[in-house]
């Protein structure tokens, strides 16, 4: 009983009014069978966020939280957000938008027990619009109706349900990296002898700037190409043109500025690098979509994207016959891929991945739910008209993916039929494109044997991402979801990007070393702990998930086990 009232109390509050800024008007209600209905009058809330006072409705839940909880709360109920009407009203009438209110609305539940999705989004646009802005007692004060109630037995079953699922994700985690270091153990290579490959290259190289229109589509495709120069190293062989090239692909609502970092890295090494924006789904389309002077993203960007690309390569092989600055620089014959989140997505389509349309018509709906945030997008792929699009493009010899998203939208089915070499990269901590669903065992549908997964702890969804130098910061992200300081992060994407294309798309042995376990624990750097494996079968994946977190028999909650288990498989 202790424990359930704490829990009760401002610890499970806390979290309902950090995930959800919304829960009432004059009192929240939540009911919990056998124990009754609890409430909390918002005057209690906003009297302590004002001026720090605990009066006798708030001092039951006061009582079983810790200071620290106290002066979090108070702090969340003192923030400000700074965003326009205009912002939340797009935000929140756009598909995926409407799709998170929906199921927020099952948790908070008007005053006739009613699923709060027009509530909730009333009461968020009405308060970002008022006078002392979008703060969570504005916002409870908006909300249509004199009673919210809180849905606490579904709440409980789903912060359980996460807290298992995480659990599972971090041992699932942590039996990947044992695995990975007692490989490192056999390694003779002595990697302290070895080039630094997080380090710059030796070529200078120069930026170009074109601005490409396919007027067939109606898109215009700025692209800035990273040149190296000829002459740059004594030996002639090597520093001669035509250059490898490599094309970089953003992820959704960013631009071309935010993998300045990986393109110069990668000219410095003598790569030719093209780096371009979608503009369906880029930085600026968003800005224009939050001020309401442009439509929601099309789903037809899950086409787009990789047409963009092919048109791309097609200009660039005319441009190398008629503009002098590119004419012989660029070698079609070695080009690979890189992309980040939906950019991800990109390149993996290009190597050959086709869109699953059997699976997103069969999890597509509109009971659908999911621990895995990434599914909000794919399942926008389900309103594209159902034929077979041909993505893929045979110039491209080798891809990386960094957090990609994949597991609806193509699914083993389309994952399984790439052929060529694959590097994936996941983040213990991306709660955007979960690693477990989105990169690990997607892993374990490839098919060739040029294969690498690298593990990098407590890395997010952004970890991978530079500092924009356009300005085009669409939503600014909170510090908690950037993670730890990102250049540990650029240093392994620097190295790890160099070593994959120079061994698969330029054929070069030497720098397979470093693609091996030995070489990630080498250049490790707590607590962004790198690994590398190029093994995971299908089998071993399964004995992993379900193996990890074992449970005393007598624990086990059959129900909650089938629950978390179903997501995996989803």
């Amino acid at each position: 009983m202790k424990k359930f009232l704490r829990y009760l109390g401002l610890g499970f509050l806390s979290t309902f009014l950090t995930a959800t800024p919304g829960l009432g008007a004059e009192r929240i209600n939540f009911y919990y069978p056998p124990f009754g209905e609890f409430s909390l009058s918002v005057d209690s809330l906003e009297t302590f966020a004002k001026v720090g006072k605990i009066d006798q409705d708030f001092s039951f839940y006061a009582s079983r939280a810790t200071p620290q909880q106290l002066a979090q709360l108070r702090e969340l109920l003192q923030q400000r957000f700074n965003v326009t009407p205009t912002l939340v009203s797009q935000v929140t009438y756009s598909p995926i938008g409407e799709e998170v209110v929906q199921q927020l609305g099952k948790l908070l539940l008007t005053e006739s027990r009613q699923n709060g999705f027009y509530a909730i989004r009333a009461s968020l646009i009405l308060a970002a619009a008022d006078r002392e802005g979008l703060t969570v007692v504005n916002l409870l004060r908006k909300f249509p109706s004199n009673t919210v109630r809180v849905n606490f037995t579904e709440g409980l079953k789903i912060v359980d349900d996460l807290s298992q699922l995480l659990k599972k994700r971090d041992e699932v985690f942590a039996s990947l990296q044992k695995e990975a270091i007692a490989q490192s153990a056999n390694s003779k290579t002595d990697l302290s002898q070895q080039p630094d490959l997080r380090s710059p290259g030796k070529f200078r190289w120069q930026k170009k700037t074109f601005e490409l229109n396919d007027f067939s589509r109606n898109r215009r495709l700025p692209v800035d190409i990273y040149l190296p120069e000829a002459g740059s190293q004594n030996t002639k062989e090597l520093s001669s043109p035509p250059f490898p090239l490599i094309v970089i692909s953003h992820g959704l609502a960013s631009d071309r500025s935010t993998f300045v970092y990986l393109a110069e890295h990668l000219a410095s090494y003598r790569f030719a690098v093209a780096v371009l924006e979608h503009p369906g789904s880029n930085a600026e389309r968003f800005q224009q979509y939050f001020a309401g002077l442009a439509g929601a993203p099309d789903p037809t960007e899950f086409i787009n994207r990789p047409l963009d690309i092919k048109y791309l390569l097609n200009e660039l092989e005319r441009l190398d016959k008629s503009d002098p600055s590119l004419q012989g620089k660029l070698n079609f014959q070695q080009i690979g891929a890189i992309g980040q989140s939906f950019g991800g997505y990109t390149v993996l389509t290009l190597a050959g991945a086709k869109i699953n349309f059997n699976q997103l018509r069969q999890n597509c709906n509109s009971n659908y739910s999911s621990f895995n945030l990434s599914l909000l997008l794919q399942c926008e792929a389900n309103k594209l008209p159902l034929r077979n699009y041909e993505l893929k493009d045979d110039r491209i010899k080798v891809i990386m993916a960094i957090n990609p998203i994949d597991s609806l939208v193509l699914g083993e089915a389309g994952v399984s039929q790439i052929k060529i070499p694959v590097m994936l990269v996941a983040g213990s901590q991306d709660i955007f494109a979960p690693p477990v669903f989105e990169q690990i065992r997607p892993f374990t549908w490839l098919s060739n044997s040029n294969k690498y997964l690298a593990l990098i702890e407590n890395a997010t969804h952004f970890s991978a991402i530079g500092e924009t130098t356009s300005g085009n910061n669409v939503l600014p992200v909170p510090a908690a979801l950037l993670g730890p300081d990102r250049a540990p992060v650029y240093s392994y994407l620097n190295a790890l990007s160099v070593a994959f294309l120079s061994t698969h798309l330029l054929n070069r042995p030497e720098y397979r070393s470093y693609l091996q376990p030995s070489y990630a624990k080498f250049i490790s750097k707590e607590p962004l702990n790198l690994s590398i494996l190029q093994s995971l079968s299908a089998d071993q994946f399964n004995q992993i998930w379900n193996g990890s977190a074992p449970l005393e028999k007598s624990k086990v909650d059959p129900e909650r086990s089938r629950r978390v288990k179903s997501q995996i498989k989803d």
